[in-house]
């Protein structure tokens, strides 16, 4: 089995993939465009900011797994991966404190105009009287988007900094919010209204792309901070830039709509030079302790899918199929049987939906449920029954 590593990783950790029998290809710095190409015989790619695309997935006939070493999969076409029956999975919570000590650390730039400070004694200019100002950030409302891992993170080190943080996202219950020590605002109209900074921590899908636009920023307050470490695609950048002009709304970002695919590259926008702006280069996850915690899960998906061919982590499997109809047939546990059941259904015309086989002790007698998307009829389930010496009974059930 053969597996691609096409973005930077833990070098220490490809041992460990080589310890599971695999042939390991580390390639951090294929170009996005070569990416096809080299992905073309292997059966696992990991990858970590390259974007995996139809094309890739349609021509690698061999790929079983993509493992997104990171939280997000947008770059991911999972779609073009379930069509093929590719499993996608991530490593979700690895790197929340890492995302979340940088969300305060551009706050904390914004706030006390660090990159001005700086780029004035590169010039050797001394302007303390300029860079007195500040507003401090203790006793101000945080408002938190999002409170999977990394939001939590992130609320936890603002009530440390002294703020009043609320949160909204559509899973937030009071009980929960209570649970988490923060205060839940129904609607996300509600937090831009009442934070002095908000700071957006959800998954890019299409639900959520483009969900901050101009309507939100209309009801910020005029000179406050926003903040995003989540994905550039969540924003209305355009209804961004005419906030900052127009209320003087401050932002700080490490994600942009249409990033660079590769490490480097030439890449401009008004958005850079405009006051009250502070970029820096996606770097959310990039700390030494992010990448091995990465690392380690990555190798762990990797170890369970090779040993068990189970996938933990999959954002691609459909939780429950449509099918309301079962079939159970208790059998003998011997070879040919479920092909023989599985011969009888598709002469009958129905799709399986799901299936499961439980054997039990003393392997001579096994159980296998199948969801079926009709109801089997009576004529199927006595053809089935009447397998002689392979099946002790089967039934028909609905729900």
């Amino acid at each position: 089995m053969q597996l691609l590593i096409a973005d930077k990783f833990a070098a220490e950790y490809l041992s460990e993939f080589r310890a599971l029998g695999l042939g390991v290809d580390y390639q951090p710095d294929v170009a996005a465009e070569a990416l096809a190409r080299a992905a073309s015989g292997v059966h696992v790619l990991v990858v970590r900011s390259k974007k995996v695309t139809r094309a890739v997935i349609e021509g690698a006939p061999s790929l079983a797994l993509i493992i997104r070493a990171g939280a997000g999969y947008d770059t991911i076409d999972v779609e073009a991966a379930s069509e093929r029956g590719i499993f996608v999975t991530n490593c979700p919570g690895k790197n929340s404190a890492a995302v979340a000590e940088l969300t305060l650390g551009l706050l904390l730039a914004l706030d006390r105009r660090i990159p001005e400070n700086t780029a004035d004694l590169a010039r050797g200019k001394w302007n303390k009287k300029e860079y007195s100002k500040a507003d401090g950030v203790k006793g101000k409302t945080f408002g938190v988007i999002g409170t999977g891992s990394i939001g939590r993170e992130v609320a936890a080190r603002a009530r440390a900094f002294d703020m009043n943080v609320v949160a909204w996202s559509r899973s937030l219950s009071e009980a929960r919010a209570k649970k988490l020590e923060v205060e839940r605002c129904a609607t996300l109209d509600e937090l831009a209204a009442r934070a002095d900074v908000v700071s957006v921590h959800l998954a890019q899908t299409a639900a959520t792309k483009g969900l901050i636009g101009a309507d939100f920023f209309a009801r910020m307050k005029r000179g406050a901070i926003f903040l995003n470490t989540s994905r550039g695609g969540l924003v209305d950048t355009a209804a961004l830039k005419s906030a900052m002009k127009e209320k003087d709304i401050r932002a700080a970002l490490d994600v942009f709509d249409k990033e660079p695919a590769d490490g480097t590259a030439d890449f401009t926008d008004e958005l850079f030079t405009m006051k009250g702006f502070v970029g820096t280069h996606h770097i959310g996850a990039s700390t030494e302790q992010a990448q091995n915690a990465i690392a380690a899960e990555a190798v762990r998906i990797c170890r369970e899918f090779v040993t068990t061919g189970q996938v933990p982590n999959v954002v691609n499997i459909k939780e429950h199929s449509e099918a309301h109809h079962q079939l159970i047939v208790r059998h003998y546990d011997k070879v040919g049987v479920l092909a023989n059941v599985l011969a009888i259904i598709r002469n009958h015309g129905i799709n399986v939906e799901e299936m499961s086989n439980t054997i039990f002790q003393g392997q001579k007698a096994a159980i296998a449920v199948l969801r079926l998307s009709v109801a089997a009829s009576k004529s199927l389930v006595d053809e089935i029954s009447g397998l002689q010496e392979q099946v002790i009974v089967a039934e028909a059930k609905s729900g």
